[in-house]
């Protein structure tokens, strides 16, 4: 299970950049999450952040949990691929009910 992301002024950038609709520490709190929202909508700047604080079992974990809803299809692929994660599963999907 991956432990933390630290808060410190590169992360809280990420936060504020990646997670703009709650406060930083609320986005930092939740680690799976919070590399979900980065699979969508990190540059490659951000993700080299990141990578600093998050090993590649991290990100595979990251993935595997990974909340429905967050990552778009392309970024799906490219980040199971990227850590060799293959077959790439179906998308996580929302259930209600």
């Amino acid at each position: 299970m991956i432990d933390s992301i630290p808060f410190n002024s590169e992360t809280e950038a990420l936060a504020r950049r990646m997670i703009w609709f709650e406060p930083p520490s609320k986005a930092l709190s939740d680690p799976v999450r919070f590399a979900a929202y980065a699979f969508a909508y990190a540059t490659f700047e951000d993700m080299e952040v990141l990578r600093r604080y998050l090993s590649d079992a991290d990100l595979r974990e990251a993935l595997k949990n990974a909340p429905p809803g967050i990552i778009d299809a392309r970024s799906w692929s490219y980040w199971h691929l990227r850590l060799d994660v293959e077959p790439v599963p179906a998308l996580p999907v929302r259930k209600f009910g």
